[in-house]
Order: C-alpha cells, then sequence, then structure tokens
C-alpha cells in the first residue's frame, strides 16, 4: 500500500471531501464569513484564502493519499492568517505557535497510522520555519462533526491546555513532542481526526 502526504495547494484542493472545501468557517471572520454563504461564494473564498497564505507564509496544509486515494487532510496557519481565532475567548494564540485549524481522515484509512505520520509531518515543518508549538481551540462540549476539534481528544494525543475555559479551551502542543509520538497514539489520533467531518469516502476522479 503506497501512501504519500503532499503539501495542500490550488490543484488538490478539490481532493478535500465537499463540505470541506466549502467551508470557510476560520478562513473568513464571522460576518464575512456568513456573508460569502449566503452569497455562495464559499469555496471561491476558500480558494482564495488558500492562494494568499501560499504566497505570504508558504504551505498551510497536507493532503495524503493512499494508492492515491485522497485520504485524509490537515490544516494550519499563523493566527494573523486566521480571522476566526481572535472570536475566541481564549485568543491569542502563542507567538511561537501555530493553529491547527482542522483535520480529517477517512475512516476507511483509519489505523493505519496515518494520523500519526501526518501530525510528525506537519511538526517537521514547522520546526524547520521555527516554530516551537501547534495550538488548537478545543470544543469541550463537542457532539457532532464540526470544524472544532473536540477538547477531550486533542488532550488524548497530547495537547496541554493552556487557556481554560468551559466550553473553547486553548490547547498546545509542543512541536518535539509530536515528532516523539510513538504507535500508541495511533488509536488516539484516529479517535480525533475522524470525528471532524461525516463525509462519504473520497473515490478517484
Amino acid at each position: 500500500m503506497g501512501r504519500r502526504l503532499v503539501p495542500l495547494t490550488l490543484d488538490n484542493l478539490s481532493d478535500l471531501p465537499q463540505r470541506c472545501r466549502a467551508c470557510v468557517f476560520w478562513e473568513l471572520d464571522p460576518v464575512r464569513g456568513e456573508a460569502a454563504l449566503r452569497a455562495g461564494r464559499s469555496e471561491l473564498e476558500k480558494e482564495s484564502w488558500i492562494s494568499a497564505v501560499l504566497l505570504d507564509w508558504g504551505s498551510c496544509g497536507r493532503v495524503v493519499y493512499v494508492d492515491d486515494v485522497p485520504a485524509g487532510f490537515v490544516l494550519y496557519a499563523p493566527p494573523a492568517y486566521v480571522p476566526r481565532s481572535q472570536a475566541f475567548p481564549t485568543s491569542p494564540v502563542a507567538a511561537d505557535a501555530v493553529q491547527l485549524m482542522t483535520a480529517w481522515i477517512d475512516p476507511v484509512y483509519q489505523g493505519q497510522g496515518l494520523g500519526r505520520v501526518m501530525v510528525q509531518t506537519v511538526a517537521k515543518d514547522l520546526l524547520r520555519r521555527g516554530f516551537r508549538g501547534i495550538e488548537a481551540f478545543g470544543n469541550a462540549r463537542w457532539k457532532e462533526p464540526a470544524c472544532l476539534l473536540p477538547a477531550e481528544h486533542l488532550l488524548a494525543v497530547g495537547f496541554k491546555t493552556v487557556r481554560p475555559h468551559p466550553s473553547y479551551p486553548r490547547l498546545r502542543l509542543e512541536l518535539r513532542t509530536a515528532l516523539s509520538w510513538k504507535e500508541d497514539m495511533e488509536l488516539a489520533l484516529d479517535r480525533l481526526l475522524g470525528a471532524v467531518q461525516k463525509d462519504p469516502v473520497l473515490r478517484p476522479l
């Protein structure tokens, strides 16, 4: 079984689940995000955001393929590029960290270590770029798949709470910790990344 991780670009954005490539929850502030949805511009806004971040900051995501079939993705960026992060009561993200916006692994491919490989690849990328941690706003009252990752699952894979909140705690993972993850973290990662979206299995075009 061949697997590869490649940077997210406009060329492979279509390999994300439809719901995710049309979602601008993180990419726009609440007012502009709602306006984009009403106007049917969310996919164009997503493309515009990715293009701008790539040009200004560089790679902001990874897509994982198994035998050339899209199996998952992760999206991340410094908080300056993530307008929605400012709307959370536990913001801002630390200056030495990048925000983990969202991530997902197709349930068909869970249990194969893809989550660990994906996060470790991101950790190596960010360490090379001078960052020390990755932070996320968790949902402490998570009940169903959404744009926010469940806080309980983030804690299970090594994130630590840096600013508590009854609904939206901010959590942090030291990048060097992510690089030392062992296989016993795979089940927890599968639960975390598989909890983001309930989309149909992606098939090759």
